[in-house]
């Protein structure tokens, strides 16, 4: 293995970001590129609950529920 490869494996990392929890995962193959890499955004995580939140809402409650959630539009794109 040259210098520049990294070691077959897996590994997650997580930090505590300004809206929650920003993980990395990544998936070497033993190459000089990552096999996989995926990033866990917290503002998606938080929107999977957002159904739940509003059941028997009234509109205006949507609206203002959606905005305590302090969603990053940019972190919704998967």
């Amino acid at each position: 293995m040259g210098e520049s490869e990294i070691p077959a494996g897996e590994v997650y990392h997580a930090v505590e970001g300004g809206n929650g929890e920003l993980g990395f995962y990544l998936i070497s193959d033993g190459g000089r590129t990552p096999y996989r890499l995926h990033f866990r955004r917290p503002c998606f995580i938080f929107y999977q609950a957002f159904e739940e939140l509003v059941k028997g809402s009234m509109i205006s409650d949507v609206v203002m529920t959606m905005a305590s959630l302090n969603l990053i539009a940019g972190e919704m794109d998967a």
